[in-house]
């Protein structure tokens, strides 16, 4: 295979990742042909998925500009995926310049265009990082260097947390970010679901997923509530993608619940 002058050494492109794929269903051009045949493979049995994920991003763009106009100027993004148009650091840094991102990741590719995309932007950085250990990404010194844990920030684990497995303890993983920030940061998550309109699809759709890419795992949103411990959760509470804060009444849409995704974010008290 012949690799674009952006694709990072060291990588077998012959297995998809989570993060190209997602890419892929995004219509962004930041992966290879298996990345989109699992894409196309995922999207026959849930053909609304590429929506789920644009309501995703959306869900994202508007929390963080929620944040900043509550105060918060900087962000801590874990598996922040591979860059597209309406960075965290864009949109952040449109309503307050001042403000500093610390994109986080697993997957070098998406680490890779973090850092062609913010060479030159000193208050962004992306680090390739394991997010289920957290003492890792907290100790890491450009990420202390450019954050300071002594104010408050926004922690945002958006889209990320299904692929944590129950026995890895998504819980006590979000506990301790929320432990190493001060009282008065917010905690943003988002996370796919069994729950919604068509379950068995949803689980079709996860099952295709597990196989092909990497394992996945649906929280109902009881779950997902329980992710907030120690927030006070922003109204209007963890309600799917498409409730939280929309720009317009329209684009609610009929039923929400189509999303299969929850969404909310948390004050640490």
């Amino acid at each position: 295979m012949t690799l674009p002058s952006w694709a990072p050494g060291g990588v077998d492109y012959d297995r998809p990742s989570p993060a190209r794929v997602y890419d892929a269903h995004l219509g962004g051009f930041h992966n290879f042909a298996v990345d989109r045949e699992v894409a196309r493979r995922i999207a026959e049995v849930m053909p609304e998925l590429p929506e789920i994920l644009r309501a995703n991003r959306s869900f994202l763009r508007r929390a963080v500009r929620h944040l900043v106009e509550a105060g918060i100027t900087q962000f801590l993004d874990l598996g922040s995926g591979i860059p597209t148009v309406g960075n965290v650091h864009e949109v952040a840094q449109q309503a307050n310049p001042g403000c500093r991102v610390a994109y986080v990741d697993i997957d070098p590719v998406a680490v890779a265009h973090g850092e062609a995309l913010l060479a030159g932007d000193d208050r962004t950085l992306a680090v390739q990082a394991d997010l289920r250990r957290p003492e890792q990404v907290l100790s890491d010194p450009r990420v202390r260097g450019l954050l300071d844990f002594g104010r408050p920030m926004g922690v945002l684990m958006v889209a990320v947390l299904q692929f944590v497995a129950d026995a890895d303890d998504p819980a006590g993983i979000t506990a301790r970010y929320l432990h190493a920030v001060v009282p008065g940061s917010y905690l943003a998550i988002s996370h796919a679901s069994q729950e919604g309109p068509t379950p068995s699809r949803a689980e079709q759709a996860t099952e295709a997923y597990s196989r092909a890419v990497t394992d996945f795992w649906l929280r109902s949103r009881a779950e997902v509530t329980a992710l907030f411990a120690g927030t006070e959760l922003v109204d209007p509470g963890v309600v799917y993608l498409t409730e939280w804060h929309p720009d317009s009444p329209d684009d609610v849409g009929d039923d929400p619940s189509r999303m299969s995704t929850f969404a909310g974010v948390g004050r640490k008290r």
